[in-house]
């Protein structure tokens, strides 16, 4: 039986950061294939749907989307590790069930053992859709504190003070948030990760890694030839996608 080698894709803005790892991995695990290098995250969800590698190396801190975000848009075999400065984001990076959480500066002998790790997983089936939904139920909880009510987002190079609850969606747009209302469409800066901590859980829901929904204005759904599903929102003829891993969350709607 001929041999299939494990494939990866590498994430991570800083460039010189992704070659060391690159260069780390090749010493170290010289039968894996680099098959694309990102330098932000919405080109590493890009990649991981268009390679579907065995392994995703992804940082978690990126411009468009954060590697927890691509994570959680995974829809094929891909198995994630994180790597990062940030040693803060390591129980979320569990809940995804990530096969390690690595931290920079990177040393041979810790990434030596994450490799021996992923060997050894790599051959056990990911884990389910319910295990998922699960793991994304628990990142949804809000920390006790008031959630977001108003902000201040940009269009036409004037700022505005919007209402939250207008919001009909928030989608990530390369280093900018689109904030969608029944009127107009906005830009802001922070990223979904933190829009998704900050907002009220009982009234905004993450369909899909960019985009979060405002469910008071949720027109409808829709399941396509393929039994995709999709989201139809007040006030717009626009149609969400929702993302396989969410799904389940929208089982009792």
């Amino acid at each position: 039986m001929t041999h299939v080698p494990h494939r990866a894709i590498l994430a991570d803005d800083e460039p010189h950061l992704a070659e060391h790892l690159k260069g780390q991995l090749g010493r170290l695990w010289p039968a894996l294939e680099i098959v694309a290098v990102a330098g932000n995250g919405i080109d590493a969800a890009r990649l991981i749907a268009e390679h579907d590698p065995d392994l995703a190396f992804l940082d978690i801190r990126m411009p468009g989307l954060s590697g927890l975000e691509v994570a959680q848009g995974i829809e094929g075999r891909t198995r994630a590790v994180f790597v990062t400065a940030y040693d803060e984001y390591a129980v979320q990076a569990f809940e995804h069930a990530a096969l390690d959480y690595l931290l920079k500066p990177l040393r041979s002998e810790r990434l030596q053992r994450t490799i021996e790790r992923v060997q050894a997983a790599l051959v056990a089936p990911p884990p389910d859709d319910a295990s998922l939904a699960a793991a994304l139920r628990r990142l949804m909880r809000q920390p006790a504190g008031e959630c977001l009510r108003y902000l201040r987002a940009g269009k036409g190079g004037s700022v505005h003070n919007i209402a939250v609850g207008d919001v009909l969606f928030f989608q990530a747009d390369d280093k900018y948030t689109v904030v969608r209302t029944a009127r107009d469409e906005y830009l802001i800066r922070t990223p979904i990760a933190e829009l998704a901590a900050r907002l009220d859980p009982e009234e905004f829901r993450q369909v899909h890694r960019a985009t979060i929904v405002n469910l008071a204005h949720l027109a409808g759904t829709r399941r396509d030839d393929t039994s995709r599903l999709f989201l139809r929102m007040r006030g717009i003829e626009t149609e969400l996608p929702v993302s396989r891993a969410y799904v389940p969350l929208f089982a009792a709607m």
